[in-house]
């Protein structure tokens, strides 16, 4: 358990708290001390309050709490690294959750064995002056997903299925193709 240190000496002693005339009786010092062992590890949580919070330096049991915290989910079975740097990017993650980066990015950072994410959307946005104007794109709005993996067996297809569902605007359905990185991709030079 955190905090349970054999020695831990209280950042702020009781006894010199007290006023000069009762610092000297023995029964009180030996009293306050058991106080001091309880509360040693309160007060070293909070002078390094600043380091639960920073997904660097974070505990590792506490990485999950974070996680939480900052509304990214992440699994239990993932490296303590690629769970910190989920959570490190969650600002990234949620700024962009929904579009076609922010698909590929939460890929790349939640899905062990990609080298590369390409997504083909088959949509767009735009306005017109004109009723009924042409829309951009397919009519009907898909996702393409492809993963291309160092190998195929080292992806987690049920983890790849969810961050999609996760991210992704829920009104869109996608298709996902996990591909061997074997050939050059079509924009690689």
């Amino acid at each position: 358990m955190r905090g349970m240190i054999k020695g831990l000496r209280s950042a702020v002693p009781l006894v010199p708290q007290l006023p000069a005339v009762l610092q000297e009786d023995a029964f009180l010092q030996r009293f306050l001390l058991a106080f001091d062992d309880a509360l040693a590890p309160v007060f070293t949580a909070l002078d390094g309050l600043s380091s639960y919070i920073d997904p660097r330096l974070a505990p590792e049991d506490f990485l999950n709490w974070l996680a939480d915290w900052v509304g990214v989910r992440v699994d239990e079975t993932w490296p303590a690294a690629q769970r910190r740097n989920v959570v490190a990017n969650a600002a990234a993650i949620h700024r962009r959750r929904g579009t076609v980066a922010g698909v590929a990015d939460a890929v790349r950072l939640a899905v062990g064995g990609v080298l590369d994410v390409r997504i083909e959307d088959s949509g767009g946005a735009t306005w017109s002056p004109t009723p009924g104007g042409r829309l951009p794109g397919n009519a009907p709005a898909l996702l393409h997903v492809r993963v291309y993996a160092a190998a195929i067996e080292d992806v987690n297809l049920r983890r790849l299925e969810g961050i999609i569902n996760a991210v992704k605007p829920a009104h869109i359905p996608h298709t996902l193709e996990v591909l061997p990185r074997v050939t050059r991709l079509p924009d690689d030079s």
